[in-house]
């Protein structure tokens, strides 16, 4: 998730020419009004985004998934991060992103 269409957009592209079903939002209103931990696996979300900041939208979605990955890209890494599973700080190339993203799918735990 990103507040930015070209970043979310690539980012959905290119996780889906390798199989990833990947739904996006604009913000973290929208992502969480669309979070089912039964349908996504993981959450990858930036941190700086108007309204509800990337750090607080993952506290929502522990809350409702604990089992449920949360990956973040920032510019800085947030004081924060009790609820973010990895952090990379931006940029970060697509390939890292896919192989952690398989990583920490691959290591969830069932709720």
């Amino acid at each position: 998730m990103d507040d930015r269409d070209d970043c979310r957009l690539t980012t959905k592209w290119f996780l889906g020419t390798f199989g990833f079903v990947v739904e996006s939002a604009r913000n973290a209103e929208e992502a969480l009004a669309m979070f089912d931990p039964l349908i996504h696996d993981l959450v990858i979300t930036d941190n700086s985004m108007p309204g509800m900041s990337g750090v607080e939208m993952a506290h929502v979605i522990k809350l409702r998934s604990a089992a449920t990955p949360v990956l973040m890209c920032a510019r800085q890494v947030p004081e924060d991060t009790s609820c973010i599973d990895l952090i990379f700080e931006r940029p970060v190339h697509l390939l890292r992103l896919k192989d952690a993203a398989e990583q920490l799918i691959a290591d969830r735990i069932p709720a």
